[in-house]
């Protein structure tokens, strides 16, 4: 294979969600089992709110729940902020590798609105579950917390119930029809995607060449670095968003992100479980009625809002204004439930237990016990689709009614 082709096949074309996210699920227990933490990104976003809210003259590192994240440092001596930053670093190399960066503005006000309430309402329910999309469900579930469990079917309902809160005719743009002579080709500008690509390569090489010398130092946070570039690479040029995962069920049928993500979240279980029986110590939160209220507020809020922490990572550094706003709702939503879990915590979480899977069931019953549920989840997207789809293939080859 020629030079041209592996740039064309591998770093410009979109890659299949499958494989990647089956990466995505590897790379997750390899980073579990080396840092001792898991692939997530509100907890770090929060934190990112506490420091403006320092900076404002507050000191929110004597609250409850800062205390309970832990505030302590930058985002540049915390593995979470080295691998969010290592993530933008790959989701921002891959972009320009492919020419997908373009400044993008919403079409109309109500979009922004979407974007902002939508990542707040989200943002607020992820640290409420205490994990989104990540830590509460896709590396949750490996983790064999119960609360993970309690998240993802929550979060499902919740996506339901915000796709079709956004089918009202308040959320429909006019669409402006234009008549042409002939159509308009397709063109991309050869010299800006050369350009382009080269700036992606340096921004990919100098940003593994800091974390390679931070390694030596600080390895865990250099290793933490890499994984992040690595799993922005994934999210990016696979395209991997939990919400359009839980949205294109609901309202198209199509169901191969979903699928994808449950094979992914198998595949890490098994890494994950390894660890663990090695002595790794997996993480285990509250199974309260804070899992189930945070995600229904997630499902709904990202639906809304249009992209999940993932989704919104990569559109924006694709140029996405949108997302923009959608990144700065999600840390202004984090930010409020830190003000407020002081007075609800005992209520909804912390008076709750923690229940490990493993513990409850043993070893290999807790394992068995996940792939079933994974099993049972699968099943049920794949009987979704069917239903859908019957339903959609009756309805057209029903007879018009017959007018009186």
């Amino acid at each position: 294979m020629t030079w041209q082709d592996f740039k064309t096949h591998y770093l410009v074309r979109f890659w299949a969600p499958l494989p990647a996210v089956l990466a995505a699920g590897v790379l997750s227990a390899y980073y579990f089992g080396i840092t001792g933490t898991f692939w997530a990104v509100t907890g770090e976003f929060t934190r990112w709110g506490g420091h403006l809210l320092q900076l404002a003259g507050y000191h929110p590192e004597t609250w409850g729940y800062f205390q309970l994240i832990h505030l302590e440092g930058t985002p540049l001596t915390r593995i979470d902020g080295v691998m969010i930053i290592g993530m933008f670093a790959g989701c921002l190399s891959a972009a320009l590798w492919a020419n997908n960066v373009k400044l993008r503005l919403p079409r109309h006000r109500i979009r922004i609105v979407q974007a902002l309430a939508g990542g707040i309402i989200a943002g607020f329910g992820a640290r409420l579950a205490m994990g989104c999309n990540l830590a509460a469900f896709f590396t949750g579930i490996p983790q064999f917390s119960l609360h993970a469990w309690f998240f993802a079917l929550a979060t499902a309902a919740g996506s339901y119930f915000g796709a079709r809160f956004t089918l009202l005719p308040m959320f429909r743009l006019p669409v402006k029809l234009q008549k042409i002579d002939q159509a308009m080709p397709l063109q991309q500008d050869a010299n800006q995607a050369r350009h382009r690509f080269r700036l992606g390569m340096l921004i990919f090489f100098a940003f593994m060449a800091w974390a390679v010398s931070q390694s030596f130092s600080a390895p865990k946070l250099g290793l933490a670095a890499l994984f992040g570039l690595a799993f922005g690479l994934l999210i990016e040029r696979a395209q991997i968003c939990f919400t359009s995962a839980f949205r294109d069920l609901w309202i198209t049928g199509r169901s191969q992100m979903a699928k994808a993500i449950i094979l992914g979240m198998a595949v890490s279980a098994i890494g994950i479980y390894s660890y663990i029986q090695l002595g790794a110590a997996p993480k285990i939160m509250w199974a309260g009625p804070n899992a189930v209220l945070g995600g229904l507020m997630f499902g709904f809020g990202i639906v809304l809002a249009g992209g999940c922490e993932t989704g919104w990572m990569y559109r924006a550094v694709e140029g996405q204004v949108h997302f923009w706003w959608v990144g700065i709702g999600n840390i202004i939503g984090a930010t409020l439930l830190a003000v407020c879990w002081d007075d609800i915590a005992p209520v909804v979480a912390t008076n709750f237990d923690k229940v490990n899977l493993l513990a409850v069931f043993g070893p290999q019953g807790g394992l068995l016990l996940t792939y079933l549920m994974l099993a049972m989840s699968f099943g049920a997207i794949l009987l979704w689709e069917r239903r859908f789809f019957a339903s959609k293939a009756s309805a057209r080859t029903a007879p018009a009614p017959n007018p009186a």
